[in-house]
């Protein structure tokens, strides 16, 4: 009984191995596209909170594609340091226009 066990165990594993690698012309695995990213984020206005929890990166086989990926991070250090300088901009402004504003009260008086 272990005989035939064993030898119906080599037989199906041998079968399989033979089935996905193929044995001929047919492909019983055929090559398959990669999955695109479907939904990018927006190229006409900036991104949202919401943008970032819709976006969902598709999947590879080692996890997800490295270049989409690169792409969303890219995108979204691009935007962060715009909004760091447009604030830091505005900061200035607002600090620019509060000394202004004690300079002219200090002559008044």
């Amino acid at each position: 009984m272990f005989w035939f066990l064993l030898i119906t165990m080599v037989v199906v594993v041998a079968a399989v191995t033979l089935a996905v690698v193929g044995g001929g012309d047919s492909e019983v695995l055929p090559e398959v596209a990669p999955e695109q990213l479907v939904d990018p984020l927006p190229l006409s206005r900036p991104v949202d909170g919401a943008d970032v929890e819709a976006l969902r990166l598709p999947v590879a086989a080692r996890g997800y594609r490295m270049e989409d990926v690169d792409d969303v991070l890219d995108r979204l250090s691009a935007e962060l340091a715009e909004r760091d300088a447009r604030i830091a901009e505005l900061e200035a402004a607002l600090a620019g226009a509060r000394a202004g504003g004690e300079a002219t009260e200090g002559e008044e008086r």
